[in-house]
């Protein structure tokens, strides 16, 4: 990517999260809103590429190994100047407070879709167009009830993802592809095994969160 070229679409977005299903999963939506999205897995390689590319906006994730969604923001606060929201399964209040001390133009709390991002998002970039970023307090949803102990959190969203959209989100990550090129290869891929597009991209997103499971 050219970083003198000027941004495509909606403008330049950087996505950080270390896991690889959400990270392809909002590259993959933000991309079909328009955006164009760079991305990275941990904190070391989003900071290189803010640094190179400095995008319009930064959703950060958290807790990851290494360098914290925390100490990517205040590198993007402090030293390149780029704004920057948190997508985090945290919502404590020691979490709520760096948030808000670090000056995040949003917060959003997992699990999430795609559909409750890219509203935000857009508000967001819109506010930053205008000038008005810097008075954007942290955006946080609705508290939703707790679960009783030992009872996991229903997700915010009863719907679920299209295997097709995930896969063509893994392929753009993975081998760093337009969303046209992506869903041509995963078509390839199908027809190569003999299955379905259907069929393929929810091997792909298996196997994905498989070894998501094995890294946890």
């Amino acid at each position: 990517m050219n970083d003198a070229a000027p941004p495509h679409g909606k403008g330049r977005i950087l996505v950080v999260d270390d896991d690889r299903l959400v990270l392809a999963t909002v590259t993959h939506g933000l991309a079909q809103a328009g955006y164009e999205v760079i991305d990275a897995d941990n904190g070391d390689d989003a900071i290189l590429l803010a640094r190179q590319h400095r995008p319009a906006l930064a959703l950060l994730d958290i807790r990851m190994e290494g360098k914290t969604g925390f100490d990517v923001a205040e590198y993007l606060r402090d030293v390149v100047g780029v704004p920057f929201m948190f997508l985090s399964a945290f919502a404590d209040e020691p979490t709520r407070a760096k948030v808000a001390e670090l000056g995040a133009l949003a917060y959003l709390v997992k699990p999430l879709d795609v559909g409750q991002i890219v509203p935000t998002v857009d508000r967001v970039m819109a506010q930053l167009a205008q000038g008005r970023g810097a008075d954007l307090p942290p955006a946080a949803p609705p508290q939703r009830p707790a679960a009783p102990a030992g009872v996991p959190p229903a997700p915010a969203s009863a719907s679920t993802p299209d295997p097709v959209s995930l896969a063509t989100g893994i392929l753009m990550h993975r081998h760093t592809l337009t969303q046209a090129r992506a869903l041509q290869k995963l078509h390839a891929l199908a027809s190569e095994k003999g299955l379905t597009a259907q069929q393929q991209a929810q091997r792909l997103v298996d196997a994905v969160e498989a070894l998501a499971d094995t890294d946890a």
